[in-house]
């Protein structure tokens, strides 16, 4: 039974700063204790005694290292590390926690604080984030790596496209470096004095959000790294929010963004053997929102992630005793603590996203590519533009009203392409160049997935989970022409291709191994496709297909008419390929093994509810509510436990609360052994092989209501953060 498992198999965990209040004591797999500081081994030595797993977890870019920046540590003010901006400006994470240029000697310090906490026993270590502001690159440390990393006197980022490039590649690979140096270090420190085998993670954003947000990471550069052994992907409310253009509109699309983060870094493990957990927040860092929004907004992300069948291993909670502990709006004269009905229900989560295994292929296989090299264009140089000022740089590239109305004017409404406007829409944190691709096919039904250029390169057969792919070079390049020669092969096997891209971008002019043969990496990939370098259309390559449209994608998001012609455009090139795709406006999975994950998207091709019938337990409701309809209604989404899959379990757990440990049947009882947090209402929804006439907790009368249709009990009770045996009759 799914519900019931060893917790050495770390399906679910949380990350926590502190000591373990008794409403967060919801006996997931593993706890990520947080934070170096002089309580972490008290913490490690309570969470050991409730029955956790211990990993441990600090941040990499950012942290309480103030030994370190003021000199207590090795008598040295390190306070040149810090990341610095274009105005001599420290970028801080808050009051003297700057983000760090990763220096040699910073992968030395953290390696000696970390030998401490290897020293307690812990299974594994996380270092977050590593992350690197676009906006940053101008700090002596940096300037010295780059002397030393490039052979030549350091250029100023705002300087020219290949200046902010080249300072890009560098930021990812100082990351990179000091990962590798860390993770190495720690290892075999644990081998040689333990014999133990350490495990070593790094949890971070998504591609796609560093992407939108203007910070370098080294992404999919982690799977160079021998001694990282997985990720968590940081994905939630927080980092889905973040708005994109699509029909001409800039807005939050939280499913449809999350959907397609989770999907880049399934990605980053894929086919490598290494391990993935999805990260959810029940709320976000924004303290503003009230508690509709939060659980809206949850829910999609959920939803989103459980769209990825490759994926079945979750942090369930950052920090959740902010989520339990706390009230919001933060601050407001409203503010409230969390609801009972949210509190039951973020509790049968993070008991179900423990059962769930894989689940089936689309019918059409559709991949989009990205490269980490999007993070290393997002913003234009000085010489981009005719009249920068120097108070403008660096924030007239951002998001702002001005700029969205100067957008809507001059590019939308009258089709004008005025280059500076365009580059001003392109380096816009709504990342227009991607979205324009995605958003027209993920918002119509199909399942448009992520897809690593990188490993194209790195692993054979990589591409060969897909039948249609879809990229451009006007907001990524590939850094070795091999990328395209592995493109090119998989279209004559077979595969369909199609790009869109016109040479707009000025980081085609960037010093790259395509320098002085061809005008874009682009005329290398159609000479590998043995097309023509102007080519456009669609053309028969070997067995497959390759279709070019000479078009600067980001046009495709300023109306529906355009996201049209480019769903046009997509059929046209898939139907000569023999594929016959069917616009709809819904999502929808299959999970082993009994689950249907389903999300009806709006702005779509129709408002038209989706409507599942059969015998289910409604997984997003805080008592597993039976039906046999389900009505999702535009926007919305759903988890639902098939009862028919399940029909020949006689005793089965639907659905939890609670943590359970044993079921076990004696005569004409069936007693179940439970733990579950405090200050919450518990609710178990159980299929039983006899219709119940009592249910008790301790000998007390619990809540009791059996459905005869399902033949499953729903058992309530006030969980107490202790364990408990429930005694059904």
């Amino acid at each position: 039974m799914a519900y019931i498992r060893n917790k050495t198999e770390e399906r679910t965990g949380y990350q926590i700063g502190g000591m373990p209040p008794e409403s967060v004591d919801n006996q997931c797999d593993f706890v990520l204790v947080y934070r170096l500081d002089e309580s972490f081994i008290e913490r490690i030595k309570r969470f050991k005694e409730l029955g956790y797993v211990i990993h441990f977890m600090t941040g990499i870019s950012w942290g309480a290292y103030k030994d370190y920046l003021y000199g207590e540590y090795d008598g040295i003010n390190h306070w040149d590390e810090a990341q610095t901006d274009r105005y001599g400006n420290h970028i801080l994470h808050s009051v003297d926690v700057p983000y760090m240029v990763p220096t040699v000697s910073f992968a030395d310090y953290i390696t000696e604080k970390l030998k401490k906490v290897v020293d307690e026993g812990v299974e594994a270590i996380h270092v977050e984030e590593p992350e690197f502001w676009d906006r940053a690159g101008y700090s002596p440390a940096f300037q010295r790596e780059y002397a030393l990393y490039y052979r030549e006197p350091w250029t100023p980022p705002h300087e020219s496209t290949d200046a902010r490039y080249k300072c890009a590649k560098l930021k990812a690979y100082l990351f990179t470096r000091t990962i590798d140096r860390l993770a190495s270090s720690l290892k075999e420190y644990a081998k040689v004095k333990y014999n133990k085998d350490l495990r070593f993670y790094v949890p971070t954003h998504s591609l796609l959000n560093y992407t939108q947000w203007k910070i370098v990471s080294p992404e999919g550069k982690l799977a160079d790294i021998p001694a990282v052994d997985g990720c968590i992907a940081q994905v939630w409310t927080g980092t889905s929010r973040e708005k994109n253009w699509f029909d001409g509109e800039y807005k939050e699309r939280t499913f449809e963004t999350a959907y397609l983060e989770y999907g880049v870094m399934q990605e980053l493990v894929k086919g490598t053997g290494r391990h993935m957990w999805f990260l959810h927040d029940p709320i976000e860092d924004n303290p503003i929102f009230d508690w509709n929004d939060y659980r809206r907004n949850y829910l999609c992300t959920v939803a989103a992630s459980l769209m990825h069948p490759k994926v079945n291993t979750f942090e369930i909670c950052p920090w959740p005793n902010r989520v339990f502990e706390e009230k919001y709006p933060k601050n407001a004269p409203n503010a409230e603590p969390i609801p009972d009905e949210y509190a039951t229900l973020l509790n049968n989560m993070f008991n179900t996203l423990g059962t769930f295994e894989g689940g089936k292929s689309p019918e059409l296989r559709v991949g989009i590519l990205m490269a980490d090299t999007q993070l290393c264009q997002r913003e234009y140089p000085d010489s981009e533009f005719s009249e920068a000022k120097e108070e403008e740089v660096g924030t007239v590239l951002r998001d702002s009203d001005e700029l969205i109305n100067d957008i809507k004017t001059k590019l939308f409404k009258s089709g004008e392409k005025e280059r500076e406007l365009m580059l001003k829409f392109m380096s816009g944190n709504g990342f227009p160049a991607f979205y324009s691709l995605a958003l027209p096919l993920l918002k119509y039904g199909i399942p448009v997935r992520p897809v690593l250029l990188d490993n194209a390169r790195r692993y054979n057969g990589y591409l060969d989970d897909y039948d249609v792919l879809i990229m451009s070079y006007e907001y990524m390049k590939p850094d070795y022409p091999d990328a395209n020669n592995s493109i090119a092969g998989w279209v004559r096997r077979g595969g369909t291709l199609i790009y869109v891209g016109n040479g707009f971008d000025p980081y085609h002019n960037i010093r790259s191994w395509w320098e002085g043969s061809y005008k874009n990496p682009a005329e290398h990939l159609f000479e590998a496709l043995e097309i023509e370098t102007e080519a456009k259309g669609i053309y028969n390559c070997g067995k497959g297909i390759a279709a070019v449209w000479k078009e600067n994608p980001s046009v495709f998001s300023f109306s529906k008419e355009n996201a049209d012609s480019f769903r046009e455009f997509f059929i046209e090139t898939v139907n000569k390929a023999g594929y016959k795709p069917e616009f709809r406006n819904y999502l929808i999975t299959e999970r082993e093994p009994y689950y249907t994950v389903a999300a009806v998207l709006d702005e779509s091709i129709s408002n038209e509810p989706l409507v599942l019938e059969g015998k289910f337990a409604d997984m997003f409701t805080p008592d597993f509510a039976i039906t046999d309809k389900k009505i999702i209604s535009s926007g919305e989404n759903c988890l639902l436990f098939d009862l028919e899959k399940a029909k020949d379990e006689k005793l089965c757990i639907i659905g939890t609360s609670a943590r359970i440990s044993e079921i076990t049947e004696k005569e004409n009882r069936i007693i179940i052994s439970a733990y579950g947090a405090s200050k919450m209402k518990a609710n178990i929804r159980i299929k039983l092989p006899f219709e119940p006439s009592r249910a008790t907790v301790g000998g007390v009368d619990c809540g009791l209501v059996y459905d005869k249709n399902s033949s499953t009990a729903l058992i309530s009770y006030e969980s107490t953060a202790k364990p408990i045996d429930i005694i059904i009759e």
